[in-house]
């Protein structure tokens, strides 16, 4: 296993399920992106470098492309959702949309590609 399957092995079902799909997603864009830790937090990484990570907080999700740029990018996407420089903020029961979390990742993934 690896870090973020460690990870979601340790929390609650139904928010391992809502992490873990944001993650396969996550992969389906990057599908060689690894397992690791980004910041300190397990999260896929692409060429080195933090790609995604979610994470369970009190009373959300939180989802962080370790980018500010890429959230801005994919901002026409983010209407009503809570966000900040670099998070991104959701209640488990009303995750990110599909395309969402695909455009975010594929933000960042351009990003790291051209550094």
């Amino acid at each position: 296993m690896g870090t973020i399957d460690d990870y979601l092995a340790a929390l609650d079902p139904a928010d391992a399920a809502v992490i873990g799909h944001a993650y396969d997603l996550a992969r389906e864009v990057v599908p060689d992106a690894a397992q690791g830790l980004g910041y300190g937090m397990p999260a896929l990484i692409h060429r080195g470098k933090p790609l995604v990570s979610l994470m369970r907080a009190k009373s959300h999700i939180g989802v962080y492309p370790f980018s500010p740029a890429a959230i801005v990018e994919i901002d026409d996407l983010l209407d009503g959702v809570d966000r900040a420089k670099g998070t991104i903020r959701f209640d488990p029961a009303a995750p990110l949309p599909d395309a969402t979390v695909r455009a975010l990742v594929e933000a960042r993934r351009r990003e790291i590609d051209g550094a």
